[in-house]
C-alpha cells in the first residue's frame, strides 16, 4: 500500500473575490478580447488555464501593477509567502510605433475618440489592417512565477493573466502600455500627427484653400498657414495684459456672462418609436434637467447632481417635480420608468426637497448617534419620547438626527404601520 503526503492547502488570499455567480472575465469588449486572445491566439497551455481562473476568482491575486511590457502581481499559494508573478508582453519596435501612430491618426473618427480619452473597439481592426497586433498572439505572452511548478503558465501566472481582463475593463489604454508606451506619450504622438497633417504629406495647396475658406467664414484676417499651434506660456499670456495700457497687444476677450435663466427644451415634432420605451414628455424632462444643471454650473453652483449616485439623482429629479404645475403624476411615471415604488420615490423626493442628500440619508438609513446628542431629540419631543440609535420617537412623530447635527422631522403615515414620511425642513444645526 503506497502512502502519499496530502497536498498542501492553499492559504486564503487577501485580493478581491469574484466567486459570486462565477461572472466571466471581461465585462467590456476589451476585457473579452483579452480573454479570447489569451485562450486562443496566445496559445498558452489550455490544461493550466482552468485552475488559473479558480485562483483568480477566490482572492489569491493581489493588486496588479501594469508596466511597459509587463504585468507584476503577488499570488498567494500554499506557502506563507506569496509567489511573485511577472507576465511579460512583447513591446513594439520604433518602426511599429511609427506605423501605429500613422494608422490611428489616419482614422478621423477613432482619432477624435482617442484624444477624448475613449478607445473604440475598431482601433484593434485598424491596427490589424496595418499588420500590427494590439492583442497578443502566439509567443508574445511570457508568464514567469517564483513557484516550483515548471508549467507555463502555472496556475498562479494564469490567474494574473485572467485578471488583466478586469484591468482592461477599467482602462483599455493599458494595452498600449503593455506594448511599451503609456497613454500620455501615445496621445502626444497622435496630437503631433494631427497638427502636421495625417502622414505629413497632404497637399499644401489643399490646406491653403481650406484655411482661406475658414478665415472667410469667421471674418479672420490672420495668416492662413496650417501647422502646430505653439500656444502661449503663462508668462506670455500675463504680459499681454500688462502691455494693453501702453498701446500694445489687445486684451484677451472676456468670457461672456451666462444667461439670466436656463433655456427650455424644444418640443419634439414626433414621438420616439414605441419600441424605445421612451416618451416625448420624458425626453423633454431629461433635456430640461440637463439645461438646468448646465445653467447652475455656469453660475458656479456648488453641486448640480453630476456627482450623485443613481438613487440619489433619482430622488433629486423627483423633488423637482413636487410643484403644483407638475403634480405627483409625473413622479408616478418616473417611478415606473425607474422600476421603483411610487410611494417610496415620493418619500425620497420629499426628503431631498427638505434636506438634500443628508435628508435622503436619514430617510433610508439609521446610524449610531452619540447618546448625549440624542438627548436633544427627547427635549424637542418631550420626556416620554423613546430613543434608539439616531431616532427619537413619540407616538406618531419622530426626529432623526443627521450626521450634520440637524434634526429631521418625520410623521407616521398610518396608525399601526411602520411607514414614516418626511415632515418638513430640518431643525437646528447650521442652517
Amino acid at each position: 500500500m503506497n502512502w502519499y503526503p496530502p497536498a498542501p492547502k492553499r492559504r486564503p488570499g487577501s485580493g478581491p473575490w469574484r466567486a459570486a455567480g462565477k461572472r466571466p472575465f471581461g465585462a467590456t469588449w476589451w476585457g473579452k478580447a483579452w480573454v479570447d486572445a489569451l485562450e486562443q491566439r496566445a496559445r498558452l497551455d489550455p490544461n493550466r488555464l482552468p485552475r488559473g481562473r479558480t485562483y483568480a476568482r477566490t482572492g489569491a491575486v493581489g493588486e496588479l501593477e501594469v508596466r511597459a511590457g509587463e504585468i507584476v502581481a503577488a499570488v498567494q499559494g500554499s506557502r506563507a509567502k506569496p509567489y511573485r508573478v511577472t507576465v511579460r508582453v512583447r513591446t513594439y519596435s520604433e518602426k511599429e510605433w511609427d506605423r501605429t501612430l500613422a494608422t490611428l491618426a489616419s482614422q478621423v473618427g477613432h482619432l477624435a475618440a482617442l484624444l477624448d480619452g475613449e478607445m473604440p473597439p475598431g482601433v484593434a481592426d485598424d491596427l490589424a489592417a496595418a499588420k500590427i497586433d494590439l492583442l497578443p498572439v502566439a509567443g508574445e505572452v511570457q508568464p514567469r512565477c517564483s513557484c516550483p511548478d515548471w508549467a507555463e503558465p502555472c496556475k498562479h501566472s494564469a490567474a494574473v493573466c485572467y485578471l488583466v481582463a478586469d484591468t482592461l475593463d477599467a482602462d483599455p489604454f493599458l494595452l498600449f502600455l503593455m506594448r511599451g508606451r503609456d497613454r500620455d506619450p501615445l496621445l502626444a504622438g497622435l496630437r503631433a500627427r494631427r497638427a502636421t497633417g495625417v502622414g505629413g504629406a497632404a497637399s499644401g495647396a489643399a490646406r491653403g484653400t481650406q484655411a482661406r475658406r475658414a478665415a472667410a467664414d469667421f471674418g479672420s484676417e490672420q495668416a492662413t498657414s496650417w501647422g502646430a499651434d505653439a500656444g502661449l506660456s503663462a508668462q506670455q499670456a500675463w504680459a499681454r495684459w500688462a502691455t494693453v495700457s501702453a498701446g500694445g497687444a489687445p486684451p484677451i476677450p472676456a468670457i461672456p456672462l451666462p444667461p439670466p435663466k436656463h433655456g427650455r427644451p424644444t418640443v419634439l415634432a414626433v414621438d420616439p418609436p414605441a419600441s424605445s420605451g421612451l416618451t416625448a414628455a420624458s425626453l423633454q424632462q431629461l433635456a430640461g434637467d440637463a439645461a438646468q444643471r448646465a445653467w447652475e454650473l455656469a453660475h458656479g453652483e456648488r453641486s448640480t447632481g453630476l456627482e450623485l449616485p443613481k438613487a440619489a439623482d433619482l430622488a433629486r429629479r423627483a423633488a423637482a417635480m413636487l410643484t403644483p404645475a407638475t403634480g405627483q403624476g409625473d413622479i408616478v411615471e418616473l417611478a415606473s420608468s425607474a422600476g421603483v415604488s411610487a410611494r417610496d420615490l415620493l418619500n425620497q423626493a420629499l426628503a431631498w426637497r427638505d434636506g438634500g442628500s443628508e435628508g435622503l440619508f436619514v430617510l433610508l438609513k439609521d446610524w449610531d448617534a452619540p447618546r448625549a446628542s440624542m438627548m436633544g431629540g427627547r427635549v424637542l419631543l418631550g420626556g416620554r419620547a423613546t430613543v434608539r440609535r439616531n431616532r427619537a420617537t413619540l407616538v406618531d412623530r419622530q426626529l432623526r438626527l443627521g450626521r450634520d447635527g440637524r434634526w429631521y422631522p418625520f410623521r407616521r403615515s398610518g396608525r399601526g404601520t411602520g411607514a414614516w414620511t418626511p415632515d418638513g425642513v430640518p431643525l437646528g444645526g447650521d442652517q
